[in-house]
């Protein structure tokens, strides 16, 4: 079995509603030389029946059930579980057009990054997304050249910078993604850039607790990291999988 150019983490906690939409998406990709690794945190729902199930799709898939919850914990077991030199961490309520595979690659490749800060598109959502997002995507390409963020649910990074930095820091309890490329940033040779490429990200979040309410929570969160320190104290709380 030759090593795939890519492994792909998904992480889910109870996402039987989402995570065969995902698949779906990675089904229909224009550049497949990739595997699956799918890390479940525990669920209690069918999000692993429909993975097994839907495995059977994919020239390499594997799922491993975690007994412990923690998104840091599952991306760094799946990163250790991953077969390829490139890394790519999505979450279950992220969508992919056909060809999103084949531009990142080829931007990554192109601008030579080890690390690809992907940000969020807004086609078809209402109005009050669509600002949302915009200011998410503006505070990303805004601090990208001296205190870089980043959303964890699509994130590209290379296996020896994911070493180096020892992973996603599983003691911050919020904007570990952000505290990931942080660090990568400050790694010796390491290429950091926001790429063209977008994703598509479920609004539920922003539905839940309000576009708002979770913009001021990110900001606080950075603001706190940016003059205090990293959150590893549950100063700010916003729970993994928390929404419905």
């Amino acid at each position: 079995m030759s090593t795939p150019s890519l492994s792909i983490i998904i992480i889910t906690l109870n996402e039987e509603a989402r995570l065969p939409a995902l698949l779906g998406d990675l089904m229909r990709q224009t550049w497949a030389d990739f595997e699956v690794i799918h890390m479940d945190s525990n669920s209690d729902d069918k999000t692993l029946e429909i993975s097994h199930r839907m495995s059977g799709e994919f020239p390499e898939y594997r799922t491993l059930a975690m007994q412990c919850r923690g998104v840091s914990l599952g991306r760094n077991t799946g990163a250790d579980l991953a077969r390829a030199d490139r890394l790519l961490f999505l979450d279950a309520d992220t969508r992919l057009d056909p060809h999103f595979l084949e531009h990142a690659i080829d931007e990554l490749e192109t601008r030579d990054l080890e690390v690809g800060i992907a940000c969020m598109s807004a086609d078809g959502l209402p109005l009050r997304h669509r600002i949302g997002y915009f200011l998410f995507n503006a505070g990303i390409r805004l601090t990208a050249r001296f205190f870089p963020t980043a959303i964890g649910a699509c994130l590209f990074s290379e296996r020896e910078i994911h070493d180096e930095i020892g992973g996603f820091d599983e003691e911050v309890s919020l904007c570990e993604d952000c505290n990931y490329v942080l660090k990568a940033s400050r790694a010796p040779l390491a290429q950091i850039g926001v790429l063209k490429t977008r994703f598509r990200f479920d609004p539920r979040r922003l539905d839940q607790d309000g576009a708002i309410r979770t913009g001021l929570t990110y900001l606080r969160a950075n603001l706190h990291r940016y003059f205090k320190g990293e959150l590893r104290s549950g100063q700010i709380r916003y729970d993994f999988g928390h929404y419905r």
